[in-house]
């Protein structure tokens, strides 16, 4: 189209009384043209104002400018985009030479514990870190992704800090990871910009590894596991990347998607439904892509350098960072057979397996940041001594949650122990540790935290 002739048509749609007609009358490309922003515009408007948890954005993965963008700084639950994280560092591993794809990844028993989706491979077993790669990008091995953690820092709660450390290299300024997978946890966020961040830089820095996403499925054992990812084949030039959901999140996606020499990476995250999800990235690439540029500006984010790998296993969290407050109830169960498409009832079902009980309202403080929890007792002065502590949140409402349920679950265990929460201030974010207190030494406490464990509840013994 001539740009007088573009001009004349903007003109007319501007100036011309009767809408309908003025339209009518504009060429045909440039209708077309039209018609296409304003499906993804007033599309993206209607569910961001429907949908509180809606965020996109589209980046031109040559030259970095964004090209549409709608809350995408907004604070996010990543759900099972964490595994991006996860698969960032496996590569840089394998790049740098300190494991290869068959290398084995042993399973611990947390590790096995995972809840769905999941490969089921069991406590003592191994699998190659291949295998380990593409569990995470088709079927979202949760249990796959705990593995590598573990792995990789001895635990998933230093693999979150590890994870952390590295999306702030990234530039990724307002992500925080603490598990491999994206099983629920409060202290676990991020925003659709930082997650478009590290797509790019998935392709950026590890062209050789980046096939991996496009796999449709892959055979392990005698399941034959399908990517949830459904544009691909769909859509034409998806190439990848990754699908998450939990109910806090919602449905999210990244993707990456070329034309040969065009290329963007889009990010949907709080969709109502997977369908709706999917629709709205389509409607992103097909507006999007043909507008980036082909002219490639040269590196868009900046290497992060080499990852320390493999810590002694079963290694406990020496410092204050919080950690995963319990095993996943019921919505997390949901959100994970969602993800899959499985119909309500076995949804339902694997729901009401392994929920645990919490309260409706979080217990309400009165003595301080000492909590009333059925027979634990209340103190207004923090102790010494040795401690269990089971989360740590930037909620205190949260961490007396975790507090609540941890005190019904296992209340034989700390039976004679006081339950409270502390503040400490980190990175600039407060967070609020949930202990239990009254332990009479190391021994005590580390048993008691042993004897939680079983019950697969997350801590660590630590002196106060």
């Amino acid at each position: 189209m001539r740009l007088r002739e573009f001009k004349n048509n903007i003109k007319g749609c501007a100036v011309r009384p009767t809408t309908a007609t003025s339209f009518l009358r504009l060429s045909f490309p440039f209708r077309l043209f039209l018609a296409s922003l304003l499906v993804v515009g007033v599309g993206s408007q209607v569910q961001a104002a429907q949908n509180p948890r809606h965020a996109a954005i589209v980046v031109d993965a040559n030259t970095g400018e964004t090209l549409y963008s709608s809350n995408a700084s907004a604070r996010r639950y990543p759900a099972s985009l964490t595994k991006m994280m996860t698969l960032y560092i496996t590569f840089e591993a394998l790049a740098a030479g300190k494991i290869k794809t068959t290398t084995k990844i042993p399973f611990s028993a947390q590790a096995a514990a995972q809840p769905p989706t999941k490969l089921g491979v069991g406590a003592g077993k191994s699998i190659t870190v291949e295998t380990a790669i593409l569990s995470l990008v088709t079927k979202s091995a949760n249990d796959a992704a705990a593995a590598l953690g573990e792995y990789f820092a001895g635990s998933e709660a230093a693999f979150g800090r590890m994870m952390t450390a590295k999306a702030r290299k990234l530039g990724m300024d307002s992500t925080v990871f603490r598990n491999a997978s994206g099983l629920p946890d409060p202290g676990q966020f991020t925003t659709a910009r930082d997650m478009a961040t590290l797509g790019i830089a998935l392709r950026e820095h590890f062209p050789q590894y980046y096939h991996y996403f496009s796999t449709r499925a892959f055979t392990f054992g005698r399941q034959r596991l399908a990517n949830h990812n459904r544009l691909l084949g769909r859509v034409q030039g998806v190439d990848g990347i990754k699908t998450g959901f939990t109910r806090a999140s919602g449905f999210n996606l990244v993707t990456s998607a070329t034309d040969g020499k065009r290329r963007i990476v889009a990010v949907v995250m709080g969709g109502t439904s997977g369908a709706s999800r999917d629709d709205e990235m389509a409607r992103l690439v097909t507006a999007y892509l043909p507008k980036a540029s082909t002219r490639k500006g040269g590196p868009l984010v900046a290497k992060a350098g080499p990852t320390p790998v493999k810590k002694p296993a079963g290694a406990l969290p020496v410092d204050d960072v919080p950690t995963p407050a319990f095993r996943p109830d019921g919505d997390e169960v949901v959100a994970a057979f969602a993800e899959t498409g499985e119909t309500a009832e076995p949804v339902a079902a694997a729901a009401a397996a392994i929920s645990v009980p919490r309260p409706s309202e979080p217990v309400p403080s009165q003595k301080g940041d000492w909590v009333d929890v059925d027979q634990i007792k209340t103190s207004s002065v923090e102790p010494g001594g040795w401690v269990v502590q089971v989360a740590s949140s930037p909620s205190q409402k949260e961490a007396t949650a975790v507090l609540w349920t941890v005190a019904r679950k296992a209340g034989s265990v700390l039976a004679s122990a006081s339950a409270y929460t502390v503040p400490y201030e980190k990175d600039g974010v407060t967070y609020h540790r949930a202990r239990f207190a009254g332990f009479e030494s190391k021994k005590a406490a580390q048993r008691a935290c042993s004897q939680l464990q079983k019950q697969n509840i997350h801590c660590y013994a630590v002196m106060n």
